[in-house]
């Protein structure tokens, strides 16, 4: 990625990949948020695991359940990946100058991917927040029947006006540290597998340009999804146990918290949700990379 990136389109670009992310994504984030929200507390395990869960929210609400809180979600991420892949591209370019080379440059994509994943979590924050406590919230008999926001609007006024304007940007730490933590690990492995794999591709293979570039965009988008979460989860399940606690007084320390999981429910409760995590990295990512990819050639933005 780089060279003469136009303004406004790589923003655009970023936009539609973070449509694309929701779409395949979310139902997996919703079981991954139920089961760090109530696997994590002190009355035990409240599902078997990623699948029990999944059938649990089936059986008690529909296909509708798994994509509880989606409202929020696509508003905000949609304008999170416009910002992320739109900062990320135009930061490296500027960052580019220095270092001429084909190869991808650590020292180039980090700082860039950070630096965008810092941005992005101010807007991550609130929208993950209104996601999250929507996400907890249902009529499965497993957990405590709580439907307290009708909405995600509804959840947002009702946070403010009992936890004041800050309430929505409860976890907000924990927030920036996985993005900017997570993004550069995201970028440096996409990066670097697509470097690898266009340069082993493109010498064997005789197939057509456009389906080896969703190939590689498949699998870059799909590593780089997995190496993101493997790094980032344990502050994801932080996150997730910062921003649903009903206790106002309750610590936002994240490494407090996984201080605590960890001597309760050792190295898998910091783990919480890795399953459908895992499971959820690759398909999402890759539908983004591949679908910011292909609107980056629509626009006509150059790619190295």
């Amino acid at each position: 990625m780089g060279g003469d990136s136009s303004g406004y389109k790589d923003y655009v670009a970023g936009l539609l990949a973070g449509v694309a992310t929701v779409i395949t994504g979310h139902p997996f984030d919703t079981v991954k948020v139920k089961l760090q929200k109530h696997n994590t507390e002190a009355n035990g395990i409240k599902y078997r695991g990623g699948l029990h869960c999944t059938a649990r929210i089936l059986k008690t609400e529909g296909v509708k359940g798994l994509y509880r809180g989606a409202t929020s979600s696509f508003v905000g991420m949609a304008f999170e990946s416009s910002l992320l892949f739109g900062i990320y591209s135009q930061a490296k370019q500027s960052l580019q100058g220095q270092y001429q080379s084909g190869k991808p440059q650590p020292q180039v994509i980090i700082p860039s991917a950070a630096f965008g994943g810092a941005i992005i979590s101010f807007v991550l924050c609130p929208s993950e927040l209104v996601k999250c406590r929507m996400q907890v919230q249902g009529t499965d008999t497993l957990v405590v029947n709580s439907n307290r926001y009708s909405s995600p609007i509804d959840c947002a006024l009702k946070t403010v006006k009992s936890e004041g304007v800050t309430g929505i940007f409860r976890g907000g730490f924990t927030t920036l540290l996985r993005e900017s933590l997570g993004n550069a690990v995201f970028f440096s492995t996409y990066e670097y597998v697509r470097f690898r794999m266009h340069l082993h591709l493109n010498d064997a293979s005789s197939d057509p340009a456009h389906l080896i570039d969703v190939g590689v965009g498949i699998m870059s988008g799909g590593l780089g999804g997995i190496a993101f979460w493997s790094a980032v989860l344990p502050l994801d399940v932080a996150k997730t146990i910062i921003q649903t606690s009903s206790d106002r007084s309750s610590t936002r320390n994240p490494f407090q918290i996984l201080k605590s999981i960890y001597r309760g429910s050792g190295l898998s409760g910091c783990y919480m949700g890795l399953g459908p995590t895992v499971v959820r990295a690759f398909p999402a990512n890759a539908a983004a990379i591949v679908t910011w990819e292909l609107a980056v050639k629509m626009l006509g933005i150059r790619q190295d």
